[in-house]
């Protein structure tokens, strides 16, 4: 597939932590490819640089060497205001801790994404079919500590698409759930991924779960290896 069709392109990332001879390379000329529908589990030991790789996608975290493209633009070559909207309006995260606000409800907690900038109209009626979609629908006004672990991940995937972004990050998001629940949070994920045609990447330690997606890439000294 040529370059013009992949939405998501990593190449020759590098990333230190400090400076000279204390320096920490985690990225080592890291290099990844995806197109529109395509689903990727990143795996590796701790400390492998998966969480670092996620965050520099992301653009949560500005890499040291090498350059992220999505749909073709460097996010990195913009101001920081419009890195936040670019994030905002094009990148989804699912966490292993699913970050909701204690204060709002399931429903505010969703379209928390909408806020930030200007959000599509259609917000609320948006919000109200994703949560719909992930089995809460009639939970809408219940805040997280009327959940359990399962539900709280559901929202926050539902917040994680509610402005459609073409690609969906998500570090262990299965992480903190029994093997049940964990289950059906992945069935979840790939159902709205397969839906949605966003390019999925997830970090797991779970084989299972990395068993389920198209593709499968390791993270050695610092760089990705296809399986």
């Amino acid at each position: 597939m040529n370059d013009t069709a992949m939405r998501l392109q990593v190449r020759d990332l590098t990333k230190a932590f400090g400076d000279g001879d204390s320096a920490v390379h985690v990225l080592n000329g890291a290099s990844l490819a995806a197109a529109a529908g395509e689903s990727i589990a990143i795996m590796g030991p701790s400390g492998s640089g998966k969480s670092t790789l996620l965050h520099c996608v992301g653009t949560l975290e500005p890499p040291t060497a090498g350059s992220v493209r999505i749909d073709g633009s460097d996010p990195f070559a913009l101001q920081e205001a419009a890195i936040a909207r670019f994030r905002n309006e094009s990148i989804g995260f699912v966490f292993q801790d699913h970050h909701l606000l204690p204060q709002y409800t399931v429903l505010e907690n969703t379209l928390l994404p909408t806020v930030a900038f200007a959000g599509p109209t259609d917000g609320e009626t948006r919000a109200r079919t994703l949560l719909d979609r992930v089995g809460l629908g009639h939970r809408l006004l219940h805040r997280p500590s009327e959940l359990s672990g399962g539900e709280r991940q559901r929202v926050a995937i539902a917040r994680a698409l509610i402005n459609a972004p073409g690609l969906l990050l998500c570090d262990e998001p299965t992480g903190n759930l029994d093997g049940e629940t964990a289950d059906a949070v992945a069935d979840l994920l790939l159902e709205l991924h397969a839906e949605a045609q966003n390019v999925l990447l997830v970090v797991t330690h779970d084989p299972r779960l990395a068993a389920r997606f198209a593709r499968r890439v390791d993270l050695e000294s610092g760089r990705c290896v296809e399986r």
